[in-house]
């Protein structure tokens, strides 16, 4: 149960993987905008289905679990949501004009990204094994863009 984690970061990235190359293929004729646009309604109802099936499993209505959510979570999941909205609209133009074998590690930089972000605005601290990697991934990605 302590590793449940990793086997979800596995599935992450094989569905990640999944998308990318569904993505390139489905997109060939069609405006990148509208693209995204098409991924991120099938993404809100699939996130709504799990949220109905695992709400009702619960003790609480979905209601009540809105309600409670704080004005501050409201602002930063509305913010990350934005964020993920303009990624996604980047990632797609990407890879309609680029080769997916190079916009997708170019993309995956933003785990570097993260790591940067989180030891500032998050206060997560950088070990040098962290910051190892960090690099090893950058030149990995540099050297795939090549």
């Amino acid at each position: 149960m302590k590793r449940m984690w990793l086997l979800f970061a596995i599935l992450s990235a094989v569905f990640a993987a999944a998308t990318s190359i569904l993505a390139k293929v489905g997109i060939e004729g069609v405006n990148s905008n509208l693209a995204t646009a098409i991924r991120t309604v099938v993404v809100l109802v699939m996130a709504w289905v799990v949220v109905f099936v695992t709400t009702k499993s619960q003790d609480a209505s979905l209601a009540s679990t809105i309600k409670a959510i704080t004005p501050h979570s409201w602002i930063f999941l509305i913010l990350s949501g934005l964020a993920t909205g303009a990624s996604w609209l980047c990632y797609f133009y990407a890879l309609k004009i680029g080769d997916a074998s190079k916009v997708v590690p170019v993309d995956k930089c933003s785990l570097v990204l993260t790591i940067i972000f989180a030891v500032i605005f998050l206060g997560e601290s950088l070990t040098w094994k962290t910051v190892v990697g960090s690099i090893l991934l950058l030149a990995g990605t540099f050297i795939m863009i090549l």
